[in-house]
């Protein structure tokens, strides 16, 4: 968001996530203070409710949920988890020749890097399917200045995006759950680890994608490392992720339009099953305009739908339900030790915690400990 308030900022990865640096001289935007406190995901986030959404205490308000996946098999092979995301892009700029959705790509000039692209054809949306699981600053992108038809961004830049309100013609907001941002380190780490040449060498990375839920794929000239997305994400990526990603309350996109998610299958222990299979993702629409968007893209045969029940994404997405529910105790944990935290407004946390007194005192206790020996390692 600073690039939009700010022009004299830019967002640098320098520390292996993006932050803020001052790259010349300042053009600031008109009440950017103003717009800075109810945009910055790092200050505060509200959970939208639109009229005659449903509500879900773990999901979210939401007017339609299914079970999607793309009709176009290269899509639905191609995206992480059923192509839904790049079936809808592909919808968007079939049936408008000027349609530009701003999105996020693997870099061209140095593969192992995550860059926003602008996509005006279903070419470009097809190369850019599948997780990036590294920093990337959608919402920073300049293009987001010039009225793009869509964005798809991590859910923290939705929420931005959608509060600062920059533009009269809103673009529409498109989000998948996000567990959080790992480290740039994490994957350069992983391909080291995996026997893979230096980094600058890789001349491909593939977090996911060709399969469900696809493989972490690194070429390099004479070969390829690669790993199943338990390992590299269990292993390596997600214990990457930053401070700000583990307390954040809208993992799930509730700013957005419509947010993708995988609807993974689970065992007879309700735990989610990572076996390879044919892409399927969960897809809600937040939104009328959502909803709009998701039902014209299934009757121009870009989607295909199928009722999905709540209860059964809450089953699917473990982590996401764990960190909602116990997230009022870890944000009280982490202030009492001393160190601020964002304020939420209308995600129900209070009650979440509630539900679970005894868990959530030991998250509030656990987080305690951790941020106190954090604060003191720095001092």
């Amino acid at each position: 968001m600073c690039t939009l308030l700010d022009r004299g900022l830019e967002m640098s990865d320098a520390t292996g996530y993006l932050r803020p640096v001052e790259a010349g001289a300042s053009a600031e935007l008109d009440g950017a203070a103003a717009i800075f406190d109810r945009a910055c995901p790092g200050r505060r986030m509200d959970a939208q409710r639109p009229d005659g959404a449903q509500r879900h205490p773990l999901l979210g308000s939401y007017l339609g949920m299914w079970v999607a996946w793309a009709t176009d098999e290269e899509a639905r092979f191609r995206g992480s988890s059923g192509g839904t995301l790049t079936a809808l892009h592909q919808w968007l700029v079939s049936r408008d020749v000027d349609a530009r959705i701003v999105s996020a790509a693997a870099s061209q000039a140095a593969p192992s890097r995550t860059v926003p692209v602008t996509i005006t054809t279903k070419a470009q949306a097809l190369a850019s399917a599948g997780s990036r699981y590294a920093p990337v600053a959608v919402a920073g992108d300049p293009a987001i200045l010039q009225a793009p038809t869509a964005v798809t961004g991590k859910p923290c830049e939705v929420s931005a995006l959608r509060a600062a309100r920059l533009t009269d013609d809103a673009p529409l907001l498109l989000s998948f759950f996000c567990a959080g941002t790992p480290n740039q380190s994490a994957t350069e780490k992983l391909v080291r680890d995996l026997g893979g040449p230096e980094i600058d060498a890789v001349t491909s990375l593939r977090y996911r994608g060709d399969g469900w839920p696809g493989r972490f794929v690194a070429a390099f000239d004479g070969g390829e490392v690669s790993t199943d997305y338990e390992n590299s994400w269990g292993s390596t990526l997600g214990p990457a992720t930053q401070w700000r990603c583990k307390i954040c309350p809208d993992g799930i996109g509730e700013s957005a339009d419509v947010v993708a998610a995988d609807s993974w299958d689970t065992d007879e222990r309700g735990y989610p099953v990572f076996d390879e299979g044919a892409g399927q993702s969960a897809l809600i629409a937040r939104t009328p305009r959502g909803l709009a968007a998701v039902l014209a893209a299934e009757e121009a045969g870009f989607l295909q739908l199928k009722p999905l029940d709540p209860g059964a994404l809450v089953s699917a997405q473990p982590l996401q339900a764990s960190r909602r529910t116990f997230l009022f105790a870890r944000l009280l944990g982490s202030r009492l030790a001393g160190r601020p935290a964002p304020r939420y407004r209308g995600y129900g946390l209070l009650r979440l915690s509630l539900s679970a007194p005894r868990t959530a005192i030991r998250t509030a206790r656990g987080t305690f400990r951790r941020v106190r020996t954090a604060l003191k390692a720095r001092q």
